[in-house]
């Protein structure tokens, strides 16, 4: 029998890496987790920027291998633990291509336009853009959302905890505008779940430990 390489995770908490913890914890997946106070600096250690010289979090080391960027971090997950519940569809099943679409989706279009948007920055021209525009990007996301239940009708994938985990913090933030409670529902929805409850409530502890580690040393 083969031995898994060893997972390590590197985590900040109140990050994007807070979505990638749900999903090590939907999957049961064993790791090992790295955690860095990002407010205070802690993400710009040299020995951190050889892992990933773009200072974020989240990223995995899978053995020798780096893995960074959202979709590829959870698409490689769900694939590697597939025989939780939680994972992707397969590469013989029909769901396969929207299950990449959306994770590329993420990436591609839901954060370029929703930052350009709230940092009030024209977009670039049509055809230098990676996406269409801002109002294109969230009307197709509404519409998928409206399938739901979940972002592939009924199966609950790592597509959700991405999305879910996101659009979470957007509606926090008040990011999006319009109408919103096809997100609201959608994240309600996926707040239910159990790991959405623990999870977040560990970043905040852990975040109140640097806090005070840091005012400590002040």
């Amino acid at each position: 029998m083969t031995t898994q390489p060893k997972l390590t995770f590197f985590h900040a908490p109140h990050t994007r890496a807070t979505g990638v913890r749900i999903l090590l914890e939907e999957l049961q997946a064993p790791h090992e987790r790295v955690s860095f106070d990002a407010q205070r600096g802690g993400l710009d250690t040299p020995k951190y920027l050889a892992i990933n010289p773009m200072g974020k979090v989240p990223c995995l080391l899978y053995g020798e291998t780096i893995i960074t960027e959202q979709p590829a971090i959870y698409t490689f997950l769900a694939d590697t633990y597939r025989h939780h519940q939680i994972h992707s569809p397969a590469l013989d099943e029909l769901d396969r291509g929207a299950f990449l679409r959306w994770m590329s989706f993420y990436g591609s279009c839901f954060e370029p336009a929703l930052t350009d948007h709230a940092m009030k920055r024209e977009p670039a021209k049509a055809t230098m853009s990676p996406y269409g525009t801002y109002e294109t990007t969230m009307s197709t996301l509404r519409e998928q959302l409206t399938k739901g239940p979940w972002f592939l009708g009924k199966r609950f994938t790592a597509l959700d905890v991405l999305w879910g985990s996101s659009l979470g913090w957007m509606l926090g933030f008040k990011m999006l505008e319009g109408d919103t409670s096809v997100f609201e529902n959608y994240v309600q929805r996926v707040r239910e779940r159990p790991a959405f409850r623990e999870i977040p409530a560990l970043d905040d502890a852990l975040a109140a430990e640097f806090a005070k580690a840091a005012a400590a040393k002040a």
